[in-house]
């Protein structure tokens, strides 16, 4: 948990700072608001906007190395396996292996909204004409959004073999 809060706080501040300094609370809050509607978006919507079915074409754009230094990344699991040597993430169940599935969903929606939310604070900095903030908070979309939204999509090729029998919606 405390990657992950670091992680946040690494790409939070920034905006928030932002928000606080040139945004009014009230256009802050319909941002916030507006941004939050893909959380009730079907999986299907996430789908159609799967950039490919192929592992491969993740991994030449850098999504695995993502991987690293994700919330169930490699880096948290080589720390995880030296204290429980049998931890996995997904054990060999079904189960196991639906539930990772499913969550992709969730952590995609939750960093979708969030993508949204930074686009349109950029295009405010932008037409402040604050090119600084411009450019820091589209790099924190693509490292914090943008790349973690791939990743998901990625988890979701990889695993799509083994629940496809079933109906995905």
């Amino acid at each position: 948990m405390i990657p992950n809060l670091l992680w946040t706080a690494l790409f939070g501040i920034p905006i928030t700072i932002f928000c606080y300094t040139f945004l009014a609370p009230k256009a802050t809050c319909i941002l916030l608001g507006v941004s939050l509607a893909p959380i009730f978006f079907p999986h299907s919507f996430f789908d159609r906007i799967q950039l490919s079915k192929k592992a491969d074409w993740y991994k030449k754009i850098g999504v695995k190395y993502v991987n690293t230094f994700a919330q169930n990344g490699s880096i948290l699991n080589k720390m995880i396996k030296k204290k429980y040597p049998n931890f996995k993430v997904i054990s060999n169940t079904r189960t196991s292996i639906r539930k990772q599935y499913y969550q992709t969903y969730f952590f995609e929606k939750f960093h979708f909204s969030l993508f949204l939310f930074f686009t349109m604070v950029t295009l405010y900095a932008g037409f402040q004409k604050q090119y600084y903030w411009v450019l820091v908070i589209t790099i924190g979309n693509l490292l914090y959004n943008i790349y973690p939204n791939l990743l998901q999509q990625y988890i979701r090729v990889k695993l799509k073999s083994a629940v496809s029998d079933e109906k995905l919606l």
